[in-house]
């Protein structure tokens, strides 16, 4: 080959390699181009361009804070409207003098006042009224006076709650809500009857419980019922207040499960525990006995023996101890004087029979 030839060959080798690296530089200089193309994306805002974003973000803000304010302003007029019309109409409604039928005004403590003084103690005294109605007893006697003779009044005041004492409302699919009796409540009943007046108290409103004890007491040994409108309503109890019950206290016996409920007098309050439905209980022919012990005894003051056995965590268990221990104690008792009398008649028995013979 000649030196010509090999030189021309070189040149033709370098142009080659020369376009491939032309082509090589197009094809990467043409590719963000083409990636553009396949995946558009969002070109960055300029500085310029965000400042005004930011700006009216801000002013956008700035009006919902404006209408939220006024919206707030507005409710507030309108509650403040409501409430003056209220205030006015309480003045008006409770604080008006009272008249007759003819329409002629009633004058009273407050007449000789200037005009709205008069009706803001109207009002208050209205107010106060109705407080009282809500939280005090419907009146000061709930019970009559003790029955004089020839009518026999039991010596004793038996006062019961009725849920959960008595009864305790169930809930089954078959039935679905109904009271169930506690066991021993009838004999409870007729036992107690004997040696107390019974008094049914509860905080529940009079169209349950009336219904409800009619079914359970046919035999009418129940001899009064109080229901929600006697009690007191204090820090949120309904509270049996018995000096309200016109009978003297020494000779009144409370049960409850609710200490809340008797907290004005507890030591007049045996606390039972509280029955949640079950069929095995036996805590009413315990009880029954432990009242009958009392009058029997003729207990002259309730409260000590009540107060005694406060101490127990569980004062019919306890009960029950003390006439096992008293059965005991009386048994033994007899077996002495039994000891005491035997002897005698075996001395004299062999002397006698030796003489004889």
């Amino acid at each position: 080959m000649s030196t010509r030839n090999f030189t021309s060959k070189s040149t033709d080798d370098t142009k080659e390699a020369t376009k491939g690296t032309s082509a090589a530089s197009a094809a990467v200089e043409a590719a963000p181009q083409i990636l553009s193309k396949l995946f558009p994306q969002t070109a960055e805002p300029t500085t310029e361009e965000a400042e005004r974003e930011r700006k009216k973000q801000e002013e956008e803000s700035r009006k919902e804070k404006e209408k939220s304010w006024k919206r707030m302003k507005l409710s507030f007029a309108i509650f403040g409207a409501s409430a003056g019309m209220l205030a006015f109409w309480a003045v008006y409604n409770f604080g008006s003098p009272e008249c007759d039928p003819e329409g002629n005004i009633i004058e009273d403590e407050f007449s000789k006042l200037p005009i709205v003084q008069q009706y803001l103690q109207r009002m208050w005294k209205s107010m106060t009224y109705y407080q009282k109605m809500i939280q005090e007893p419907s009146r000061a006697k709930l019970l009559p006076d003790p029955l004089k003779p020839p009518y026999i009044q039991p010596p004793y005041t038996l006062v019961l709650e009725m849920k959960d004492v008595l009864v305790h409302p169930d809930w089954t699919y078959q039935t679905g809500w109904r009271f169930k009796k506690r066991p021993g409540v009838d004999t409870f009943l007729e036992q107690a009857a004997k040696h107390f007046e019974i008094v049914v108290f509860t905080a529940d409103q009079g169209m349950t419980v009336f219904p409800i004890l009619d079914a359970l007491d046919p035999n009418g040994y129940i001899m009064y019922r109080l229901v929600r409108d006697a009690t007191h309503f204090v820090d949120g109890h309904h509270v049996k207040n018995l000096d309200n019950l016109n009978r003297d206290l020494k000779r009144v016996i409370v049960i409850d499960w609710d200490p809340n409920s008797t907290k004005l007098h507890p030591d007049n309050t045996f606390n039972i525990a509280r029955w949640t439905g079950n069929d095995d209980d036996t805590t009413l022919l315990d009880l029954v006995a432990f009242l009958k012990t009392v009058a029997t005894a003729e207990i002259d003051d309730v409260r000590e023996v009540l107060q005694y056995y406060k101490s127990f965590d569980n004062p019919l268990a306890q009960f029950r101890e003390n006439q096992r221990k008293l059965l005991e104690q009386m048994e033994l008792q007899e077996r002495e004087e039994k000891q005491k009398e035997t002897p005698v008649v075996k001395r004299w028995t062999p002397s006698f029979l030796g003489r004889s013979r």
